[in-house]
């Protein structure tokens, strides 16, 4: 791997630990304030707002700017969102401040790693990365868990009123230490960023006018969803993400309903299938070259058939192997298909231009899916109902897919 590489996987590691932390105190937040359940997912919802809204503008920024002192700047700002917290706005704003952030940074990281690995290497630099992702994901949950049970712990009570005494909040929250202790963990991952060395590689840069950005922006997508391999690809990670979004919440509601497990064990759940999706990554970095991607699809039928029988289960012992193999599969697809994209995106676009196109019709993707399974939670539909739905949208996404390639000709394969 090419010099700085471990300092870019190790500030994305402690920047997406305390993204995944943030969420789980946010939804003990929204708890202890009162809020209905269905809100829960609308802080993911307003997390990946920024990804789709923003979109026209980040790819071009992360191509504007070094993308190492970009990628710090962005966890300072992340700093900021945390501290909305404390204020009188809606939560939702606190996170939508460091999904802002987060829509800045992922362009910016993923775009430096397609500019400094190469080619033949993507795949194992993907399988790295994603990697380290679900590393972030297992640790920050657990991480997120254990903040929220220490909560009553003597030095944590005492952290919770020096602070808001001091600052004089009206606000009243056994949170506050733990939120302070995620403030620490961005300022970590920002400097980080700074061991990141600088990469001399110039881009023509986009006029920064609103209409020519949406145009540009536009022009981009246009581009991704007409190149075949572009498209194919494109539309996995789009789909996948979206399913797994809601995942992260239903087992959370599934531990709660079906097993009375409270939040900060729950959220140990959502580790154990991350877990499946680090071993699924690392064979998928060692095993599927990048002109075999598409030899993983059959994969995601597993994750079809999965989604419902977990939340049908009503036993720990059942349920997780179900979310270790679902995990596996998980990652097994999702890293070729990743290092698939950013090579065909790179270059037919640019490396900024490509992330920001994928994160915007991923986070697309998320966003309808939460919305409408919270829609579909306020309206008290059973979350049997809801998963064999998702299910049935992985199952039938991935039989077209499948069949898309199958009508992929050598020309085409060849352009990989």
């Amino acid at each position: 791997m090419p010099k700085g590489f471990f300092y870019l996987i190790s500030a994305q590691f402690a920047s997406g630990l305390a993204d995944n932390a943030f969420l789980i105190l946010g939804i003990a937040f929204l708890s202890e304030q009162g809020y209905p359940g269905w809100w829960a997912p609308l802080l993911k919802f307003s997390f990946t707002l920024s990804y789709v809204l923003l979109a026209p503008l980040m790819g071009p920024l992360a191509d504007a700017f070094a993308k190492a002192k970009l990628m710090a700047f962005m966890n300072a700002l992340k700093v900021v969102g945390v501290a909305f917290v404390f204020t009188s706005f809606h939560p939702m704003l606190a996170f939508a401040i460091v999904g802002m952030a987060a829509s800045a940074y992922a362009p910016a990281k993923y775009g430096l790693m397609t500019e400094t690995v190469p080619a033949e290497q993507l795949v194992k630099a993907n399988a790295w990365l994603e990697v380290t992702v679900v590393m972030s994901v297992i640790l920050g949950t657990v991480c997120g868990g254990l903040l929220v049970a220490v909560k009553n712990f003597e030095f944590m009570v005492l952290l919770n009123q020096g602070f808001i005494e001091f600052f004089q909040l009206s606000l009243e929250t056994q949170y506050a230490g733990p939120l302070l202790s995620l403030i620490v963990i961005y300022i970590a991952a920002a400097l980080l960023n700074f061991g990141i060395p600088h990469v001399d590689i110039k881009y023509v840069q986009q006029s920064m006018k609103p209409i020519a950005l949406f145009h540009n922006f536009y022009q981009s997508n246009r581009i991704l969803w007409t190149d075949p391999v572009g498209q194919l690809s494109l539309a996995v990670t789009t789909l996948f993400w979206g399913i797994g979004a809601v995942v992260q919440f239903a087992v959370l509601v599934w531990a709660k309903e079906a097993l009375d497990i409270p939040l900060e064990q729950a959220s140990l759940l959502q580790a154990v299938v991350a877990i499946g999706v680090i071993f699924g990554a690392a064979m998928a970095g060692y095993k599927v070259a990048l002109h075999h991607a598409f030899k993983v699809l059959p994969l995601g039928l597993w994750l079809g058939i999965s989604l419902p029988a977990l939340v049908f289960s009503s036993s720990l012992w059942i349920a997780i192997p179900l979310m270790l193999l679902t995990g596996f599969a998980g990652g097994m697809l999702m890293v070729p298909m990743n290092a698939l994209l950013q090579n065909r995106g790179y270059k037919l676009l640019t490396a900024g231009r490509s992330i920001a196109v994928q994160g915007f019709n991923e986070n697309a993707s998320v966003m309808i899916m939460l919305g409408i399974y919270s829609g579909l939670l306020a309206f008290e539909f059973p979350l049997q109902w809801i998963m064999t739905f998702m299910g049935a949208v992985m199952t039938l996404g991935i039989l077209y897919f499948m069949r898309m390639a199958s009508q992929k000709t050598d020309s085409t394969c060849s352009a990989i």
